[in-house]
């Protein structure tokens, strides 16, 4: 009888009606008729439900934390949290254990990338999740086949997630630095290594050789925003690194006058106001003058080109570990020194402490908003998707 009904329902009416709804009504719609099971999965479908106008009351935090159980060994948990009233956050789900990452002390150099077409990557370098939290189907990615000579010790140094729009194609790319290392001695010289993982087509390659300077990692970078992948990396200066990921390419891009010395400062990338934001702010490990240090937040009004930064925000120092994301383009999040969950109200200046904490360094915060988007499961024998 629903099948029906829907049959006697312009389908443009009932993508209207559809689209306004919570992912999860929209997936028990998908068992009530065929005619809506196959609507709901389409491509099309899914691309109209992403991309249909919304607001920030319409975003989710996806909340990564790790726990310390015993000597180097971590339980690492991911929340799905929704806010009230720029008050605090509530669980949209209970917290869910991540599987196959690293649980020693490497928890600490997670990263959450995105989201990225309805995505996110959660990786400890080694292994990369992808995952959609709002249908909480997840899929750990096939291993790097790629190695290096014997006598040579190789480190990833940066990862980076993104999605192609003209190709409707994911990639994964991975930045590894090449030592030599000999026997006796400190390892020597020093090569980089670029390799690419493709969605569509369930498989690794690399790159012809290209030198790039060493990527400088820090928790709040490796982010991606038009097409491209960001990190911090260091010349004789800090800088953007930028990986155009459809046409494979690096580029330097500079930072403000202002702050680009590692000496006292560390950074952050975010997106503010729809444009390109950095965040610099005073290095942790280094004592804190209240009447001297400060937060900067710059833009960049026009992408790509350098002599655009300006500087919109100047926040009085706060005890931060690092900047985590800026929610509703007014709420900077942030991790504590001693692995709190705090705000900050740029508009307010008004600082609030969340009841969430975790490991110091371990906490990693993604704004999403829900999404159909399926994770490709792979070829034959690759890995599969599989579902929180």
């Amino acid at each position: 009888m629903v099948g029906g009904i829907i049959k006697a329902v312009p389908e443009d009416v009932v993508i209207y009606v559809l689209i306004r709804l919570p992912v999860k009504s929209i997936m028990r719609f998908k068992c009530t008729s065929k005619t809506l099971y196959i609507l709901i999965r389409s491509t099309s479908f899914s691309d109209i439900h992403l991309n249909h106008t919304t607001t920030s009351q319409d975003e989710s935090i996806l909340f990564k934390r790790s726990f310390k159980e015993e000597a180097n060994q971590f339980k690492n948990v991911i929340s799905f949290l929704f806010g009230v009233d720029d008050a605090g956050f509530d669980p949209l789900l209970p917290d869910l254990e991540v599987p196959h990452l690293t649980t020693d002390y490497g928890s600490i150099f997670h990263q959450l990338i995105g989201p990225c077409h309805g995505l996110i990557a959660l990786t400890d370098s080694v292994q990369t999740v992808l995952l959609n939290p709002a249908t909480r189907h997840y899929r750990l990615l096939p291993p790097c086949p790629f190695g290096c000579p014997k006598g040579y010790h190789r480190t990833i140094e940066g990862v980076g997630f993104g999605f192609i729009s003209i190709l409707n194609d994911f990639k994964v790319v991975r930045i590894s630095d090449v030592f030599w290392d000999p026997p006796y001695g400190y390892p020597e010289g020093r090569d980089s290594k670029v390799d690419i993982y493709e969605l569509s087509t369930d498989s690794w390659r690399e790159l012809e050789p290209v030198q790039v300077p060493r990527v400088y990692w820090l928790p709040c970078s490796e982010m991606v925003y038009q097409e491209a992948v960001h990190w911090f990396a260091t010349i004789e200066e800090v800088v953007i690194l930028c990986f155009d990921i459809v046409t494979e390419t690096f580029r330097n891009m500079k930072m403000p006058d202002a702050c680009y010395s590692i000496k006292q400062s560390r950074y952050g990338l975010i997106v503010l106001n729809e444009s390109l934001a950095l965040i610099c702010y005073p290095d942790p490990r280094c004592a804190v003058d209240p009447t001297q240090d400060f937060i900067h937040i710059w833009l960049m009004e026009e992408y790509g080109v350098s002599e655009t930064w300006i500087k919109k925000y100047t926040i009085q120092s706060l005890p931060i570990e690092s900047p985590l994301a800026v929610w509703k383009d007014h709420l900077l999040l942030l991790q504590s020194k001693i692995g709190q969950l705090i705000s900050y109200d740029v508009n307010s200046d008004e600082m609030k402490e969340f009841d969430l904490h975790g490991f110091p360094k371990s906490l990693r915060v993604i704004v999403f908003k829900e999404s159909l988007t399926s994770i490709p499961s792979g070829s034959e024998h690759g890995t599969r998707v599989q579902k929180f």
